[in-house]
This record gives structure tokens, sequence and C-alpha cells, in this order.
């Protein structure tokens, strides 16, 4: 079986490249009344983005949610650290930051 038959576009997000915004078919669009569990590929063609309207044209596929981000071929490199979603990549860097800072602070304790 390939990999492409198993993978499930379906569920992938659709990022606006003029403002960001990421459309998730789970929640659909409330500002344009459209019900969560739509895909974007069921959009009305006149749908546009709900931040700064633009086209559907504008959007790329950014994957499902929860997986790791960039291109299937780079997860490999980066010591491991490409495998993980965004989430564990936040909780990584800010439990570093909070542990730096409180080193920082026990050096007031030395004296």
């Amino acid at each position: 079986m390939s990999e492409q038959a198993v993978e499930t576009p379906a569920l992938d997000r659709y990022e606006c490249r003029a403002c960001g915004y990421v459309y998730e078919p789970e929640k659909g669009d409330d500002k344009h009344d459209i019900p969560s569990g739509t895909l974007f590929t069921e959009l009305p063609v006149n749908w546009r983005c709900p931040v700064c309207s633009a086209k559907k044209t504008a959007f790329t596929n950014i994957g499902p949610s929860g997986t790791a981000s960039g291109f299937k071929e780079n997860l490999g490199f980066g010591l491991g650290v490409n495998k993980l979603t965004p989430g564990q990549k936040n909780i990584l860097i800010f439990g570093a930051l909070a542990l730096a800072f409180l080193f920082f602070i026990s050096l007031y304790g030395l004296q």
C-alpha cells in the first residue's frame, strides 16, 4: 500500500498566505455560516478568508492538526526536534526559558 493511500487529506488545514488565518474543517467558519465538518474543497467558490477577504486560491495546505510542521523529507534532521509538534516545541522552548530564569535567580542565593 502506498503512503499516499494511508494519508487522509480530508482533515487537512489550510492557511491563508496573506494573513495567516488557518481554516480547520473540524471548526468550520462561523462568520460565513460554514458548519463544522465542511472540507476545504467543499467550500463555495466565492468563499473568502474571514480575516482579510482573500480568495480560496490564496490558501495552502498545511496538513492535519497535531502533526509536525515542515516538509516530510526534512523531519529526520535537527537532532529529532523537527519531529515535534508545535505544542511540544512551545513546551520545550518556554520550559527552557523558565529553567534558565530559575538558575539566574538562584545565583542570588550564593552570597
